[in-house]
């Protein structure tokens, strides 16, 4: 288990202060001036979990209000909107300095049975034919800003595999589907309430990024401001997050200093198991 990833499973085991009300810290990390969205969602959504003891989430819908400081714990108040005899809704809002920056709404399901069916997931080979993402950051540290260079080389605490990498300093246009393979082999052994948790935070990894693609943008070249403004997801099946699987994100409009994400995850064996958009900020940087 790396450094990172045993982080992060204690950073997700969230402290109860009340009834309903939480506190989660943030790990620090130097040059960072915001805390990452899929931290607060993670979160979010194993407070969420706290109040719900016997069945699954199967979708939640966030908006970030306000970027959080990473030097500062996040409260996290439930409210229990309901409790149904199927279905279980939750809201949480994550607050800082006083303010909200973020708020989300979870439903959560008893196991039932019907009728299945899904896409195919793309033919794309498999992690073993991919260099690892860590491996081709360390080779262009050199040509990195040193404004990013430490979060550029920051150690992730799950592995990824990009199936199409493109250079960070001097990208081209390039079709806005983007592939990437990830795992987090720490996550062997945990709950499937931490599986959700650790899958949630992953999928805001990335995603943005398929805006970018056809501008022949990264966020590493500092001629844009990046940043989520929500995001939703729904989990299909359970998660084994320790295996390998295959995020295949689209982004189907940019407009208006925003760009419109989506993605399915799907495990090794083909199964579709999550799915994601989200819409976030990519305004460009004027000097």
């Amino acid at each position: 288990m790396t450094e990172a990833a045993q982080r992060l499973l204690e950073l997700l085991d969230i402290e109860r202060i009340e009834t309903d009300m939480f506190r989660g810290f943030v790990e620090q990390q130097p040059g960072r001036t915001r805390i990452f969205g899929g931290h607060v969602i993670a979160q979010a959504l194993m407070a969420a979990y706290r109040t719900v003891p016997d069945r699954a989430c199967h979708s939640l819908h966030a908006y970030f209000i306000r970027p959080g400081d990473p030097a500062l714990p996040v409260v996290y108040l439930v409210d229990r909107a309901r409790d149904g005899g199927s279905f279980t809704t939750r809201r949480v809002v994550a607050i800082q300095h006083g303010k909200q920056i973020l708020n989300m709404s979870a439903s959560f399901q008893i196991d039932e049975q019907g009728w299945d069916y899904q896409h195919p997931m793309p033919a794309i080979d498999g992690p073993e034919n991919h260099a690892d993402q860590a491996g081709i950051r360390a080779i262009h540290a050199d040509r990195v800003p040193d404004r990013v260079r430490q979060e550029f080389l920051r150690e992730r605490p799950f592995d990824m595999r990009e199936v199409e990498p493109r250079d960070p300093l001097d990208p081209v246009g390039a079709d806005d589907r983007n592939s990437v393979w990830i795992r987090m082999q720490a996550a062997a052994g945990q709950s499937p309430e931490m599986q959700h948790c650790l899958l949630a935070y992953a999928s805001d990894a990335s995603l943005l990024g398929s805006s970018l693609r056809p501008h022949g943008l990264t966020w590493v070249k500092g001629n844009v401001m990046m940043a989520s403004l929500d995001h939703a997801m729904w989990f299909h099946a359970p998660i084994r997050f320790e295996d390998w699987h295959l995020y295949s994100m689209d982004a189907p409009f940019t407009g208006g200093a925003r760009g419109f994400n989506r993605g399915m995850i799907f495990d090794q064996s083909g199964r579709l198991v999550a799915s994601v958009a989200q819409e976030g900020l990519m305004r460009p940087i004027t000097r």
